[in-house]
């Protein structure tokens, strides 16, 4: 059998260069870590939306937290107890500090309490208002 002579097109599992490419795989040799650098690029887009994501948790567990002080300030002063001390205790200890009870309002034979809790930011010049919410009991006789 005479020698013959096979090209890279003949051999369909090569991992020589195909023939009519220039450069393996059809990649340049610069393109070599463009990935890597689009990730660092985009990093700190993702960084910020995962902070947006759990600021947003934040706000949730906060709005709950007040209405929970609500609830527990306006059972504490329908049994003419202090509110203030109530909505206090009634939130997380590190909440418990922005936390306000102002005094409650009674009217016929029910007491409402609005309680107001800071929400606390972790991403840098995002302020927010605080979370308020309102809780009426009857008055326990």
């Amino acid at each position: 059998m005479p020698y013959s002579r096979r090209t890279t097109t003949q051999m369909p599992y090569s991992r020589s260069k195909p023939a009519g490419m220039p450069y393996a795989g059809g990649r340049r040799p610069r393109d070599r870590g463009q990935v890597a650098i689009e990730y660092l690029g985009f990093l700190p887009i993702l960084v910020l939306v995962g902070m947006a994501v759990v600021q947003l948790g934040l706000i949730a567990y906060t709005a709950q937290q007040a209405g929970t002080a609500a609830r527990a300030g306006a059972r504490s002063a329908s049994l003419q107890e202090s509110a203030q001390a109530a909505c206090a205790a009634a939130v997380s200890s590190w909440l418990a500090d922005g936390t306000s009870c102002p005094g409650p309002s009674y009217g016929g034979d029910e007491v409402t309490v609005t309680a107001t809790v800071e929400i606390p930011s972790i991403v840098p010049g995002w302020d927010f208002d605080p979370a308020r919410k309102t809780a009426t009991m009857p008055l326990d006789h």
